[in-house]
Protein backbone atom coordinates (compact mmCIF):
# COMPACT_ATOMS: atom_id res chain seq x y z
CA UNK A 1 0.00 0.00 0.00
CA UNK A 2 1.10 3.76 -0.84
CA UNK A 3 1.17 5.98 1.94
CA UNK A 4 1.32 9.53 1.30
CA UNK A 5 1.99 11.54 4.52
CA UNK A 6 1.27 15.46 4.15
CA UNK A 7 4.29 17.61 3.26
CA UNK A 8 6.56 14.42 3.97
CA UNK A 9 6.36 11.65 1.26
CA UNK A 10 5.09 8.50 0.08
CA UNK A 11 5.78 5.21 2.11
CA UNK A 12 5.42 1.52 0.78
CA UNK A 13 3.91 -0.34 3.40
CA UNK A 14 3.57 -4.00 3.44
CA UNK A 15 0.15 -5.25 3.27
CA UNK A 16 0.89 -7.37 7.01
CA UNK A 17 0.68 -4.17 8.62
CA UNK A 18 -2.45 -2.33 7.22
CA UNK A 19 -4.52 -4.46 9.91
CA UNK A 20 -2.39 -2.76 12.75
CA UNK A 21 -2.51 1.07 11.18
CA UNK A 22 -6.14 0.42 10.85
CA UNK A 23 -6.32 -0.22 14.64
CA UNK A 24 -4.75 3.27 15.15
CA UNK A 25 -6.84 4.42 12.35
CA UNK A 26 -9.50 3.72 14.51
CA UNK A 27 -8.33 4.71 17.69
CA UNK A 28 -7.85 8.24 16.23
CA UNK A 29 -11.27 8.47 14.02
CA UNK A 30 -12.34 8.07 17.52
CA UNK A 31 -10.72 10.58 19.35
CA UNK A 32 -12.01 13.40 16.34
CA UNK A 33 -15.72 12.45 16.86
CA UNK A 34 -14.93 12.94 20.61
CA UNK A 35 -12.88 16.10 20.35
CA UNK A 36 -10.44 14.19 22.69
CA UNK A 37 -7.24 16.12 21.79
CA UNK A 38 -5.23 14.53 23.67
CA UNK A 39 -6.06 11.03 22.33
CA UNK A 40 -6.36 12.37 18.74
CA UNK A 41 -2.67 13.75 19.24
CA UNK A 42 -1.26 10.55 20.59
CA UNK A 43 -3.35 8.61 17.82
CA UNK A 44 -1.69 10.71 14.85
CA UNK A 45 1.53 11.09 16.10
CA UNK A 46 1.53 6.81 16.37
CA UNK A 47 -0.10 6.44 13.15
CA UNK A 48 2.52 8.62 11.50
CA UNK A 49 5.59 6.97 13.47
CA UNK A 50 4.37 3.48 12.01
CA UNK A 51 4.04 4.61 8.89
CA UNK A 52 7.50 5.80 8.61
CA UNK A 53 9.05 2.87 10.88
CA UNK A 54 7.22 -0.05 8.38
CA UNK A 55 6.82 1.62 5.41
CA UNK A 56 10.15 2.38 2.57
CA UNK A 57 10.69 5.80 1.78
CA UNK A 58 9.54 6.25 -1.61
CA UNK A 59 12.40 8.84 -3.87
CA UNK A 60 11.46 12.40 -3.80
CA UNK A 61 11.14 12.04 -7.71
CA UNK A 62 8.85 9.27 -7.68
CA UNK A 63 5.18 9.51 -7.79
CA UNK A 64 2.64 6.77 -7.30
CA UNK A 65 -0.72 6.57 -7.08
CA UNK A 66 -1.63 6.87 -3.13
CA UNK A 67 -4.32 4.31 -1.19
CA UNK A 68 -3.86 6.69 1.96
CA UNK A 69 -3.05 10.20 2.65
CA UNK A 70 -2.12 11.11 6.33
CA UNK A 71 -2.15 14.24 7.28
CA UNK A 72 1.22 15.98 8.23
CA UNK A 73 2.37 15.74 12.00
CA UNK A 74 1.15 19.30 12.89
CA UNK A 75 -2.42 19.27 11.59
CA UNK A 76 -5.08 19.79 13.75
CA UNK A 77 -7.81 18.15 15.08
CA UNK A 78 -10.48 20.21 13.15
CA UNK A 79 -8.11 19.59 10.19
CA UNK A 80 -7.95 16.41 10.27
CA UNK A 81 -11.68 15.96 10.78
CA UNK A 82 -12.22 17.99 7.56
CA UNK A 83 -10.52 14.77 5.79
CA UNK A 84 -11.70 12.15 7.53
CA UNK A 85 -14.30 9.80 5.58
CA UNK A 86 -16.52 6.59 6.53
CA UNK A 87 -13.30 4.17 7.40
CA UNK A 88 -11.14 6.46 8.25
CA UNK A 89 -7.90 7.66 7.24
CA UNK A 90 -6.43 4.29 6.09
CA UNK A 91 -8.73 2.43 3.46
CA UNK A 92 -9.25 -1.28 4.30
Amino acid sequence: MIVRIAGEGQFEVPEEFVDELNEVDDALARAVAEGDEATFRSALDRLLTRVREVGAALAGDTLLPSQAVLPGEGSSLADVQAVLGDQGLIPG
